[in-house]
């Protein structure tokens, strides 16, 4: 049971149509059911949209693709969307065999199908990055936050080497209501956007970069010591990370 199957049946209580014993057996029900189905090899948290507002999401990373297309398979009858990250093409071909419909985002790496009722944001995430070796990253943070039900502007590469490209965008930075940046190399653009907009930054240094980028650790300590107010800094790489908090920063 969702939260909007909660809440259908309590607005059948409320226009008269559901005695209030039944709604609270159906509840009561649904609550009793174990809040996980276990599979074996994996426990699928089955009560984690009700928890968290958002179902399990699925990271193929380590699992075979008979075990992804499983748990899949279990998100999905339950009503639920779904959301498998780092996903490979020989990932999909067995996603869409246990469950057809879903939709692949290659750039992104990312299989999605959006089903029951999703909350809408108050208003628009922005997803900026520096350059277009960092639109991986950058779409995995997109696709995620657009499945979470919210409305996203993509800004893309805007990177610091040309900081006009950036500035020439800056009517659509001022209408976010939460900026998720994405960036290699030196990790300089959060800082810069942190200066132009009154809203959360939400920095991503990504694994782009030559030798001494230490495969995203100088973006990584760079946006750490950002000068900026404002800013806060996801794992390297963490598309997925920074729109699950993006996300819940503009359902407030």
């Amino acid at each position: 049971m969702t939260e909007a199957d909660i809440r259908q049946i309590l607005d059948c209580v409320r226009r008269g149509e559901l005695d209030p014993a039944a709604a609270s057996d159906r509840i009561l029900t649904a609550l009793r059911a174990a809040p996980f189905e276990d599979l074996g090899f994996a426990r699928v948290d089955t009560h984690r949209e009700i928890r968290q507002g958002f179902p399990e999401v699925i990271l193929s990373l380590g699992k075979t693709p008979a075990q992804i297309a499983a748990i899949a398979e279990r998100i999905v009858a339950r009503g639920q969307p779904l959301l498998v990250t780092r996903a490979q093409p020989d990932v999909l071909e067995a996603v869409q065999a246990a469950v057809p419909g879903v939709t692949y985002h290659a750039e992104a790496r990312a299989i999605t199908l959006a089903q029951g009722e999703i909350p809408r944001g108050r208003g628009t995430i922005v997803v900026a990055c520096a350059g277009t070796s960092d639109l991986p990253v950058a779409e995995e943070a997109a696709v995620t936050a657009e499945l979470m039900g919210n409305a996203v502007d993509r800004v893309y590469d805007v990177g610091v080497a040309g900081l006009h490209r950036l500035l020439a965008e800056h009517a659509r930075l001022q209408h976010a209501r939460v900026v998720i940046v994405v960036a290699g190399m030196e990790g300089a653009l959060p800082s810069v956007v942190a200066g132009l907009v009154s809203v959360p930054v939400i920095a991503v240094p990504t694994s782009v970069g030559y030798g001494a980028s230490y495969g995203g650790v100088a973006a990584l300590l760079a946006m750490l010591n950002s000068c900026a107010n404002g800013v806060s800094v996801v794992n390297i790489d963490n598309g997925f990370g920074a729109a699950c908090m993006a996300s819940l920063i503009n359902h407030l």
